[in-house]
């Protein structure tokens, strides 16, 4: 329940936590962050932390851990085989979830990597509502193709569609009457990150799983954001609003074949897992965990972190530890949008999301818009985003460039971690970038990797306008960093 302030004009986000442990933060002069930038050839997963004021670059990795997660963590039982920690990461998944059978892997992308090479053979395709990176990759690696199958509504900036990650289901009834047997399974992602973190709904993924399972289909879910969905689902669909999460979680369980997560999202810990009810997929898929993973009791996973992840899946049934993000980004998204900010609407989970390519109108796709905007906000405040857009794409087999239908820049909001100050902070710098955005030019590649380039290719921006945007900066802010 959210706590209503006296004055409606007061109303902000109520942080239901207290700091207890902090970390300094430093802000570089923006004549250091010019240089920053290009040192990390304006890719922002190549900037060092040390120099970051603001981390938006993901939610992955860097949530507040709670004191129960850390005090657990205490007994933490690193035996390699028969360990305590395996048994009670298993305890809570069944109680949280409701499966009975648990894989062990070292983070959200080695599941995938395990259900391609165990489901996906050449020619196969997968279906889903929207791709995410890894996953992707890790299909197409092992000869198979990605079909995505999002509502038309997903990928229209500024409509109000409380759920845009749904999928449409009569595209998905005519490939499954026309490409039944070429299906691998159907991936179904709880929280679409490229799109927005756009939640699907219960009533969807109903439909898509009971489409499947006549149709003799596996459905795998993709539970890495289902904090958010699991909020989402509770606040924008009537028929849940009384419903506990626990009895959501089992029902979502119940209509899907298998499901995996990062615990770096799910959970705020580290590691990953494929959870089941069914004994045969278990056994299908369970050769791989010692062959790519480690051994069953921990599967590539440091066992405190395992410890943490059973105590933070607990608290996902905590609907106010799972709403603090998706408040404080709606407040920012509100925030932006008010002031013009070209934003992604509605709201949704892990992030707020500035729509670059009405943000940088006119700016040319081969110029990267997404790219461009994160460097250049680098340098407005210090701040490091993630670009989603054409620079988070992979080229066509014959080289050519594939164009995102989003160009976005993603501001994640790790959870319990920023003041409503910082995010008001953010804010403004952003209004200020908008304000100057005749300013911001485009990048160009210098290193450009074949796969998952996004992590560590490096560009270089199209003349002097990063010097000009940091003279701006100056002649705005005087002194201030």
């Amino acid at each position: 329940m959210s706590v209503k302030f006296y004055r409606p004009e007061h109303q902000v986000p109520l942080e239901m936590h207290k700091v207890r442990i902090v970390q300094k933060l430093f802000l570089p002069t923006v004549e250091e962050r010019v240089e920053k930038i290009n040192e990390a050839g304006n890719n922002t997963f190549l900037l060092q932390n040390k120099d970051v004021f603001l981390d938006m670059l993901t939610d992955s990795g860097v949530n507040a851990m709670s004191d129960l997660q850390q005090a657990s963590m205490l007994q933490a039982d690193d035996a390699y085989a028969g360990s305590e920690t395996c048994n009670r990461l298993k305890k809570a998944l069944h109680e949280v979830f409701g499966t009975e059978y648990f894989l062990p892997a070292h983070q959200g992308r080695a599941c995938e990597n395990i259900l391609a090479e165990a489901y996906v053979k050449p020619g196969m395709i997968v279906p889903m509502n929207f791709h995410f990176t890894t996953a992707k990759a890790h299909i197409t690696r092992v000869g198979g193709e990605v079909i995505e199958l999002v509502s038309e509504s997903g990928l229209e900036p500024q409509n109000d569609n409380p759920f845009k990650g749904n999928f449409d289901l009569d595209r998905l009834r005519e490939l499954i009457d026309t490409r039944r047997k070429d299906i691998a399974f159907v991936r179904i992602e709880t929280g679409t990150n490229l799109i927005g973190g756009q939640p699907i709904s219960m009533a969807n993924m109903k439909a898509v799983c009971k489409m499947c399972r006549e149709a003799g289909i596996r459905t795998v879910i993709d539970a890495s954001l289902m904090q958010d969905n699991l909020y989402f689902v509770k606040v924008r669909e009537p028929e849940y609003k009384d419903v506990s999460l626990k009895d959501i979680m089992h029902e979502i369980a119940d209509m899907c074949d298998i499901i995996y997560f990062s615990s770096r999202k799910l959970g705020f810990s580290r590691g990953g897992a494929i959870i089941t009810k069914h004994e045969p997929t278990y056994r299908e898929l369970m050769e791989f965990v010692p062959l790519y993973e480690g051994f069953l009791t921990y599967g590539g996973m440091e066992v405190r972190s395992m410890e943490a992840m059973a105590q933070g899946l607990y608290e996902t049934l905590d609907m106010e530890v799972i709403s603090q993000g998706p408040i404080f980004i709606e407040y920012l998204v509100k925030e932006l949008d008010d002031y013009g900010v070209p934003m992604i609407k509605p709201a949704g989970g892990l992030g707020a999301h500035i729509n670059a390519s009405a943000f940088l109108e006119g700016m040319p796709h081969n110029e990267y818009p997404a790219g461009a905007l994160a460097a250049a906000l680098y340098i407005a405040g210090g701040i490091r985003g993630m670009e989603r857009g054409s620079i988070s794409e992979q080229r066509e087999p014959d080289g050519t460039e594939r164009y995102a239908e989003l160009e976005l820049l993603r501001l994640a909001c790790p959870r319990r971690v920023f003041t409503l100050s910082q995010i008001k902070y953010c804010a403004d710098r952003v209004k200020w970038l908008y304000d100057n955005r005749d300013l911001i030019g485009g990048l160009e590649w210098v290193e450009e990797p074949s796969v998952l380039r996004f992590f560590f290719g490096r560009l270089k921006p199209k003349g002097d306008w990063q010097q000009r945007l940091a003279k701006k900066f100056r002649e705005d802010f005087g002194d201030s960093l």
